[in-house]
């Protein structure tokens, strides 16, 4: 196999190419045969990949790119006007077969419009979805949309329960076990859409669907595959990312109360420290969009170098599986 290629927009996010870039040299450093092309503003990515002399520049290529996507800007203007954008010009270089993949962490509704717009979807796929991993107490489970789609009809809720299906079997999951979230797990609870998803998942026989999953079942582990809509994986997104910052904070403060607790805290530290690497964000960072004819990873606005690196290992990782290929090929025998 030839050296994975990524694409990297490196002028996203909120700290733009002083976070990228020194993630970027980790990830050289991490993986042997990985070649990156950072594009944006070229002086600047200059200056700042300089600073380390050792670095095989062979691996590690600039792209001019003379503008920068607005954290606020409408995709629908970006579509208009982005062309020399460095969001643009890294999905560009993926549908010219320069690079295998791109990761960015700017504007979220920009890089899915201009996504579909330059790599197009996977035929029989209406919308691309965002699905991410989320921690839970038996490992952890692809949870899908997560923002791109707010409001999903029963077909794409479909389509996106099987591209997790297949993200999650080229992850190492045997026959995944793939469910709807929902307010219960009775037959009649929930909205329409999702009632008449399940209606389409019954019939799926190929899919391991094993019907609705509540929230806390998510965390349980009951699923593999967790579908919903935009509007709901959003905000169970950032509700646990939040959750997951205060339970930290507060064990540390309460280690930090007395010369007892701090005792008790230091006895802890070791089984601590590890729980914290397990379910701190930026180990997780990096949503995919499934359903494009090509890779495309968004890193969290305001994830360091640490959670950018994440988002370039979980492209990798989809580049070494080939994920659109099996994509493709599974869709025709899954889809309705």
């Amino acid at each position: 196999m030839s050296a994975p290629v990524i694409a990297i927009d490196a002028m996203g996010g909120d700290f733009g190419p002083h976070c990228i870039v020194p993630a970027c040299v980790d990830s050289l450093a991490d993986s042997p045969l990985l070649r990156l092309i950072l594009v944006g503003q070229h002086d600047i990515l200059e200056q700042l990949v300089a600073q380390y002399p050792r670095l095989d520049r062979t691996r590690l290529l600039i792209r001019p790119a003379a503008d920068i996507v607005a954290m606020d800007a409408r995709p629908a203007q970006v579509l208009r006007g982005s062309a020399d954008s460095s969001m643009r010009q890294a999905l560009e270089l993926v549908r010219r077969g320069e690079a295998q993949a791109c990761v960015s962490a700017g504007n979220t509704g920009a890089l899915m419009a201009l996504s579909r717009h330059v790599l197009k979807t996977l035929p029989g796929i209406d919308r691309p979805a965002m699905v991410t991993a989320v921690p839970t107490a038996a490992g952890s489970c692809l949870l899908l949309d997560l923002g791109a789609n707010i409001d999903c009809s029963a077909e794409n809720l479909y389509q996106f329960a099987v591209m997790g299906a297949v993200a999650a079997e080229a992850l190492g999951v045997v026959r995944p076990r793939v469910a709807l979230l929902n307010v219960g797990t009775e037959a009649i609870k929930g909205n329409q859409q999702v009632k008449l998803a399940a209606s389409l998942l019954l019939q799926a026989r190929e899919l391991n669907y094993v019907g609705f999953v509540e929230g806390d079942g998510l965390y349980r582990g009951e699923a593999d595959v967790v579908v919903c809509d935009g509007f709901v994986g959003n905000i169970v997104l950032k509700a646990s990312e939040g959750l997951a910052s205060m339970i930290a904070a507060r064990v540390a403060a309460q280690f930090a109360a007395g010369p007892l607790s701090r005792l008790v805290g230091l006895l802890a530290l070791p089984l601590l420290r590890r729980l914290q690497g397990e379910l701190r964000p930026a180990r997780h960072n990096g949503a995919s969009f499934l359903g494009l004819q090509g890779i495309v990873v968004k890193s969290h606005g305001a994830a360091g170098p640490e959670g950018f690196r994440s988002a370039i290992r979980r492209a990798l990782t989809e580049v070494d599986e080939n994920l659109p290929q099996r994509l493709h090929g599974r869709l025709e025998h899954l889809l309705l």
